[in-house]
Formats: structure tokens, C-alpha cells, sequence
């Protein structure tokens, strides 16, 4: 287990023993597991998001053709094999007999093909993840068990986007006869554990699946508890009543309170989150790109992760961390310098006592401390910023994607692919989602051509050079990548922290 700093912020440590007093002979039953999760998801639809909070709980509803555990290796999923033919333009799937969908419903050929045209379709385009497939032209049925992916170009992440989200395989009878909606909140799929009810902002029940393709679940029940305050999480963990609690739910400060607890862990792994606050580009005066710079040199990122953060975290100078193919080593950020700030914020025409807004998930406590302190620098170079909390689903599905947020917002990314383009490709490229503000051509045809090359110095090159010219143009402020906490129970067993927060709990127990 890993050994993590102490002494940190009095606050949450006040807030999380005042949790304390909940402490209660716990109502355990047997076989059954909670998850304290931050945030509902709002939707079951693997198509309909993007969210870390989804995969956590869904990798153990839902299946994909291919299948990447924690130790990061593309294996076979609901394909049994595949090969790559016409020069990695089409994909054959030999895929996995005699499995069925949780409502009884035949997994074959058919469904994979309902499942593409789905995400490739209308319905899919009303979701974020549509972007991530556009490789893929058509798929066509060779037999019950035998599918052709053809592709418009090759697309070297491919293997591993159908390993998650919006590649994820559903059922066609269930989705025609019971409609778009009752899928968003009923969800039906071929994983180790069942859907059994929802309540939203409350809860969702799973039930194992005994005729999983890969072998029972241990345990018989899950329950994800959805806890947006991290003090109520924690105090929840201690009495018992929760057995573990997933990123990006424990503050930093909360840390020692549960080491501090005998019958508690805390577990941390290196992943692929990152943090920013993104610049809006288009109005006020953070479209002026000296006032951007400006306000990248104002703030000292390396006090902000060696002391708030506990060394929890690393810093970055592109939006996204060491693990990422793509990632640059040689890449240098704009230095903290005070001094330069005011003198660009003067050539700008910026005068002292200008304001901004700062906009943030509002359950997450550590970017809350950390933009307060950020605050602190910008008003070291005569910068008033407010910061403005939203609830999280709010933020990310009406204010940002609307372009309603103020000069500066918080985008905390996950890159689960472990590739840059899964990142840079939602942040940077023209009518994306997370991109409200910003057009830039040159930008898009660096992205776009990267993705069809097999030739993996090539891509990384260009992936590299597109780090270098956000980073050159000041997009958004970069920040740092986290490592996952964890909190979890002693009584639970057999559990592998995943660096992507994808769990799949089939070998876990509960003592």
C-alpha cells in the first residue's frame, strides 16, 4: 500500500472527523459491496458520455470487443480474436458463441453492427463520443459469430477505443422494443453484474450475473452510492457503511484521516488524469493571448503540487501526463515570473484591478483550494478572480459545451486511451464539445492527420508538435496529473486498482 504525506489542510481534516460521530455497528450483507462514487453520470447510454464516474461503474455492465485491465494490455473482450486486413483497413472479429445479454437477448454479429450504427448514427451524435469512431465506415455481418470493421483510413488507438465507452456492445430487441430513454436508465449488457435499479443522485444496484462469459462474480450485489461531499464519503468509509471510495472523491487533506484508521487503506496509482483551467479564447480579456500567457506565468504550479497537492501529483506543461503516447519530456512551459506577467498584462493594455471568473466543479475539494490559492497569484499581478462553483453535471453538460463559462474553467480529463488524441482531439479541434470557443485550422489538420498513420514515431511526432502549439498559443492554463486515490476497507479483498478508475469487481470479495 502506498505510504502518503500528512499534516495538510486543517479543514478537511476537521470536516472528516466530524464524520466520526457516524460511526455504527454496520448492516453488511453478505456478498455485497458499496462504492462511494462523486458523481451520477445522469446516463447508462455508453454512447452518451464521457465520464470516468460511468466506466467505474458500467465496465462491470458492459462489454466491448476487446477488453484493457489494469495492467494496461489490450486482450480479447466479447471478440474472441481479430485480425487486421487490406492494410489495416478492415478489422475481422471472430466473436464470442453462446453469450447473452442480461435480458436474454442472443449476443451475435447483429448486435455489433446495431451497436456501430448506433454510435455513427443520429442517436450517437447526440452524445461526445462519436468523434473518437469516425474511423470506422461500416460493419458488415459475415455470419452469426463474424464481423468486418472497415475502416476509412487505419487507426492505430482503435483496438483500444472499443475497449470502453461509447464502443461498448447493446442489445437491438431491448433498445427497439423499450425505447432510447428507458436504455439511458435501465441499461442492459453482457457484463458480470445486472442492473437493478437506479435512483438518480441517490444510488444504482447491480446483482451478479451467474452466466457471465467470463465466470461468475464473487460478490452477489453491488451498490454505487453516489456521495458528491467528500467529508460525508469518508465518515461514510469509517462507519462501514461504504467499502471503498473511488477518484476524484478524497481531497489530499483527507488523506491521514483514513490512514489513521486501522480498519482502512489508502491506495494511490499513477493515471492518466490531468487538470487545466481552460482559457475562453473568444471573449474578454483572456482572448488576447499575452493576457493568457501572462496569467500561465503568474501562478507557481510547483508550490501548488508540492504543498497543496502533497506530491500527489506531478506538474505538466501540455494537457496530458508521462504515461500518454505523445507526451513530450523536452517540452518547456512558461516559467513563473511575476515580474513578466505584469509586463505583458501592461502591453495588453490590461490595467490593474481587471476581474475574471473562475469556474469549477463544485464536489471537487482540492481544485477548490488550489483555485482559491491561483486567485491569490493573479491578485499578485493585479487580477481580481472569482471563483464560481457548479454542480459537476451542470458545468460539463450545459455551461461548458453552451459556451457559457466565465474567462477561465476547470477541464479535468482522464485520457483513458492513454493517447493524446483521445485528449487533444475533444479539447482542441473545431466544434468539439469540450471546445466551445476556439477555431483554429491549422490545429484541426495536424489532428486529423495523425490519425489514420501506423507509423508510430511519425504519429508521435505530430502529437507532439500538437502540444507544442497549444502550449505556444496558451490555451488553457496547465495545472498537474493526479494520481488515483482510493479509500477503501481492509474487509474487502482481491481488489486491483485500476490507473484508468475502471473497475471490474468480478474477483472481489467482501470479508
Amino acid at each position: 500500500m502506498h505510504s502518503l504525506k500528512r499534516g495538510l489542510t486543517a479543514t478537511f481534516m476537521a470536516l472528516a472527523l466530524s464524520g466520526t460521530a457516524l460511526y455504527a455497528a454496520p448492516a453488511v450483507a453478505a456478498g455485497k459491496m458499496t462504492i462511494a462514487s462523486p458523481q451520477d453520470p445522469g446516463s447508462w447510454d455508453p454512447i452518451d458520455t464521457f465520464l470516468v464516474q460511468w466506466a467505474a461503474v458500467a465496465t462491470n455492465v458492459f462489454d466491448g470487443l476487446t477488453y484493457r485491465g489494469p495492467d494496461l494490455k489490450i486482450v480479447p473482450g466479447l471478440a474472441q480474436s481479430w485480425e487486421e486486413l487490406d492494410e489495416g483497413k478492415r478489422i475481422r472479429f471472430k466473436l464470442r458463441q453462446n453469450v447473452k445479454f442480461h435480458d436474454g437477448e442472443a449476443f451475435n454479429a447483429e448486435a455489433v453492427k446495431f451497436t456501430f450504427e448506433r454510435l455513427l448514427g443520429e442517436q450517437g451524435a447526440k452524445g461526445p463520443q462519436r468523434s473518437n469512431y469516425t474511423a470506422i465506415d461500416s460493419v458488415e455481418v459475415i455470419d452469426d459469430y463474424t464481423v468486418d470493421m472497415k475502416l476509412k483510413a487505419p487507426d492505430p488507438v482503435l483496438l483500444t477505443k472499443l475497449a470502453g465507452y461509447g464502443a461498448m456492445i447493446v442489445p437491438p430487441k431491448y433498445i427497439k422494443e423499450k425505447g432510447e430513454d428507458n436504455f439511458n436508465t435501465n441499461p442492459v449488457g453482457t457484463g458480470a453484474f445486472k442492473f437493478v435499479s437506479y435512483q438518480p443522485k441517490v444510488n444504482i444496484k447491480l446483482e451478479a450475473n451467474p452466466d457471465y462469459w467470463g465466470g461468475a462474480p464473487k460478490l452477489s450485489e453491488l451498490e454505487y452510492r453516489f456521495i458528491p461531499e467528500p467529508a460525508t464519503a469518508v465518515a461514510e468509509l469509517q462507519a462501514g457503511r461504504v467499502d471503498l471510495v473511488i477518484p476524484p472523491t478524497i481531497p489530499i487533506g483527507m488523506i491521514p484521516v483514513i490512514e489513521g484508521d486501522s480498519k482502512l487503506q489508502v491506495v494511490s496509482v499513477a493515471g492518466p488524469t490531468v487538470d487545466a483551467l481552460r482559457f475562453n479564447t473568444r471573449d474578454g480579456i483572456t482572448a488576447d493571448p499575452k493576457v493568457r500567457k501572462a496569467i500561465i506565468m503568474a501562478v507557481d504550479r510547483a508550490t501548488i503540487v508540492n504543498s497543496i497537492l502533497a506530491g500527489q501529483a506531478t506538474e505538466i506543461v501540455s494537457f496530458q501526463g508521462a504515461l500518454s503516447f505523445g507526451y513530450d519530456k523536452d517540452l518547456k512551459g512558461l516559467p513563473y515570473d511575476p515580474a513578466g506577467a505584469k509586463k505583458l498584462l501592461e502591453e495588453a493594455g490590461v490595467k490593474p484591478g481587471a476581474t475574471l471568473q473562475i469556474d469549477i466543479r463544485g464536489n471537487d475539494a482540492t481544485m477548490n483550494e488550489v483555485a482559491q490559492v491561483i486567485a491569490s497569484y493573479l491578485q499578485m499581478v493585479g487580477i481580481t478572480a472569482t471563483i464560481k462553483p457548479y454542480e459537476t453535471n451542470v458545468l460539463l453538460n450545459d455551461i461548458i459545451p453552451q459556451g457559457k463559462t466565465g474567462a477561465m474553467f476547470q477541464q479535468k480529463w482522464g485520457g483513458w486511451t492513454f493517447d493524446f488524441d483521445n485528449t487533444a482531439y475533444a479539447m482542441y479541434h473545431s466544434g468539439e464539445k469540450w471546445n466551445p470557443y476556439d477555431k483554429d485550422e491549422t490545429l484541426d489538420k495536424l489532428l486529423e492527420s495523425q490519425r489514420p498513420l501506423t507509423d508510430r514515431a511519425q504519429r508521435e511526432k505530430i502529437l507532439q508538435d500538437v502540444a507544442k502549439y497549444a502550449a505556444d498559443r496558451a490555451l488553457e492554463l496547465p495545472l498537474y496529473n493526479t494520481k488515483s486515490i482510493y479509500g477503501i476497507s481492509k474487509r474487502v479483498k482481491g481488489f486491483v486498482v485500476p490507473p484508468d478508475s475502471r473497475l471490474k469487481l468480478t474477483d472481489v470479495t467482501v470479508e
